[in-house]
Order: C-alpha cells, then sequence, then structure tokens
C-alpha cells in the first residue's frame, strides 16, 4: 500500500525547540522512517521557511496565519479562525489520503462537509479552554486576561468538532479520559509525546546544580518558575538555574537578588539538552494536569534525578521514575537529599525498562502508521 499523509500543522515545526512543535517534529520524523510520505501544511508564526523539512516530507506548502484585530471578530477561537486559508482546503482536496489535524488549533476544516468521506485524525496537545484559563488566571495585563477568557470559552464550544474526527490521538491518560467522556462514540487512543530521545541518555554519578526549564514565555511556565525562585531555590545554597525561550524582564528580576539562581535565555537546542544532561536535579513543576508534558519525557531520557509535582506526572504513567513533591518544603528536603545521592547504573536500568518501548517514538511511529493504514476503512466514515 502506498503510505502518504496530509498534516495540518498549528506553525512551521522546526526548529523543534518548544512542546508543541517538537511533538509534531518527531512525529513527522517517526512516520517517515515508516516508509509515510508526508505533505506538509504548515502556517507561519513568527518562525522562518526551512528546507530542513524536506528531509522527513515529500511536500511542504506554507500559509499565512491571520492576526490582529479581524479574526477577533467571530465566535470561533481567534487561533482557529486565524488558520482559515482557502489554499489549505483547495490542496487537501487534490488528492484522497488521510488528514492529520496537529491541536485544535488546526482544525478548522475538520467538520468541512467536502472533507467528509476522508479518513481524518486530530491530535490532541492540551484540553484547550483549561489551558486558557490556566494563562489568563496567571497574566497580569487585563485586556491579556479578558481576550484568554473569552478564548477560552470559544474553545470550550469549538472542541465538539473534534467529534468529526475518525480516529482521536489524546497526549497522555487524564486527556484520554475526558475525550472519551466528551466523545463516547468516538475511537479515542493515547499516544504520549514524540520527543527525539532514541535511548537512555542519562549519566550517572554527581552535579553540583538544581534545572527548571521550559518555555519561558508561556505564562504557566512563567509563574511554575517564579515559585521555585521565592519558595524553593532562593532557600537552597547550590547552584540554580533556569532556562528556556524569551525569559520576561520580571523573571529576571525576580531571579537577582538571589546569587544562587541564573536565568539562561534562549539556548540553543544543543545546550539546552546539555543542561538537562548534566544536572544533578531536574526539578519540574506545574500547575495544570493536562497537555504535554514533554520537559518530563526529555530529563527522564536525559536527566538524572527528577522532582516532580503530582500534577506534573497525572496520566503520564511515569511515576515511579520521579520522586514527587506537593509542598516548598518537601522539594527542598528532597533536593538537597538528592544534591548528595549519585544517579546510579541501576536508575538508567529502571528507565529503560518502562520507556521502551511504550515512549519510544519508534514504537508509536509503527503504531500510528498501522492505526490509519490498516484499520481506515474499518473506522472512517465512509458510508
Amino acid at each position: 500500500m502506498d503510505k502518504i499523509l496530509n498534516v495540518v500543522s498549528l506553525n512551521i515545526p522546526w526548529p523543534a525547540n518548544y512542546g508543541g512543535v517538537i511533538d509534531i517534529y518527531y512525529k513527522l520524523r517517526a512516520l517517515h522512517d515508516c516508509g509515510v510520505r508526508i505533505i506538509l501544511h504548515c502556517f507561519e508564526y513568527g518562525r522562518a521557511r526551512t528546507p530542513a523539512l524536506l528531509e522527513v516530507c515529500e511536500e511542504v506548502h506554507y500559509y499565512r496565519r491571520r492576526t490582529g484585530i479581524l479574526p477577533n471578530l467571530t465566535l470561533l477561537p481567534y487561533n482557529v479562525y486565524g488558520r482559515k486559508n482557502a489554499r489549505l482546503i483547495d490542496n487537501l482536496l487534490k488528492n484522497g489520503h488521510p488528514i492529520l489535524f496537529e491541536g485544535l488549533h488546526s482544525c478548522y476544516y475538520l467538520k468541512d462537509r467536502r472533507l467528509k468521506n476522508r479518513f481524518k485524525i486530530f491530535r490532541e496537545c492540551n484540553i484547550e479552554h483549561d489551558y486558557y484559563r490556566a494563562i489568563g488566571q496567571a497574566e497580569r495585563n487585563i485586556l491579556k486576561k479578558i481576550f484568554y477568557r473569552i478564548e477560552a470559552g470559544r474553545f470550550e464550544r469549538f472542541q465538539k468538532n473534534a467529534a468529526h474526527a475518525d480516529l482521536m490521538l489524546a497526549v497522555s491518560l487524564t486527556d484520554r479520559e475526558y475525550l472519551l467522556r466528551m466523545f463516547p462514540d468516538s475511537r479515542v487512543e493515547f499516544m504520549p509525546c514524540f520527543h527525539g530521545n532514541a535511548q537512555i541518555a542519562a549519566k550517572t554519578g554527581l552535579s553540583d546544580y538544581i534545572l527548571y526549564h521550559g518555555n519561558l514565555s508561556v505564562k504557566e511556565n512563567e509563574k511554575a518558575a517564579l515559585y521555585l525562585i521565592e519558595n524553593v531555590f532562593g532557600k537552597l545554597s547550590c547552584r540554580c538555574i533556569i532556562a528556556g525561550m524569551n525569559p520576561s524582564d520580571a523573571l529576571a528580576k525576580a531571579a537577582r537578588p538571589y546569587p544562587n539562581i541564573s536565568v539562561e535565555a534562549n539556548p540553543s537546542v544543543e545546550h539546552i539538552s546539555d543542561l538537562i544532561r548534566e544536572a544533578q536535579i531536574n526539578l519540574l513543576v506545574t500547575f495544570q494536569d493536562t497537555g504535554l508534558k514533554l520537559k518530563l519525557l526529555n530529563s527522564l531520557y536525559t536527566g538524572r534525578h527528577t522532582v516532580v509535582n503530582s500534577l506534573m506526572l497525572k496520566g503520564s504513567g511515569l511515576d515511579s521514575l520521579c520522586f514527587t513533591a506537593d509542598t516548598a518544603d518537601e522539594m527542598i528536603r528532597l533536593c538537597r537529599e538528592l544534591m548528595q545521592k549519585p544517579f546510579s547504573p541501576e536508575c538508567i536500568r529502571q528507565r529503560r525498562a518502562l520507556l521502551h518501548p511504550a515512549f519510544s517514538d519508534e514504537y508509536h511511529g509503527s503504531r500510528l502508521s498501522e492505526m490509519i493504514y490498516s484499520d481506515r476503512y474499518q473506522t472512517s466514515s465512509i458510508p
């Protein structure tokens, strides 16, 4: 069988340097390695076109994402309506191949009648209305706070369109349970993040610093970093590093009084990988229990001890590989203890046993290809 797949991406998925696009890019690579020929459709939003995508895609089509006032004057989510594009639907109609919609943001055409007889896959990467409500709660700017609340309501209404997908891929077990409740007649499968790690690369022994990493331009991640500065890192004597994309002036200002805390802005993919690998502890905190927890997988594949709060683990199936702390005092106690505890070969064996093949890109690429091409005539909406 000739395996060809349309993929609609909410953004250009290279470089693969933040959660959503990392999952998309390494999914493309895993499918490519399984012999799937990919026609990629991606929206341009703050990222440059790149020939690198042609290494894993047969064709790449770019579309302008509309921003500003006009895309806001609609009952649809701003982030969905801005990705309405006539060239996209025209290109999708030029072939009869399955379509993978990456995230609810990309799903404007999911229920389009012209695609009624196509096999359609919806990749869920967040319960979007919960995500935007959480951003709104963390936001200080009143106009942005209002926007996020409105956007959350729009996404909550729009999510019913996911019922038009023949297959839903949930990024966590928690999100799968939610989607099954909302869409009891739909096929919903758990498929964790694609992450690009081929093997466990954690180092044994000791190091002298603790790391928190994430996309710091995301308000929820900034909130977590500020919490750690004030309640945990500021009360420890060891070196503590906060690293990620576009940290705010407020975050840098919060860290400044503490000589043991440094903020590293916009590290390269290689440097953030080195920071994760060399840290004695990767400390990860979240205030949301849904969506991509890619930083957790990266820490377990490449880092030493991993300390998390319960919300970071929820629905991940990775509880046995982490140390859990839900209060600042518990985090401080664990950090002091683990800074003195060498990371052992036995810990690496435990990770290898649990992470392979259950969280392997190769395994899930093969599994996704099988779902689409072996079962599609049994599960699709073709009469």
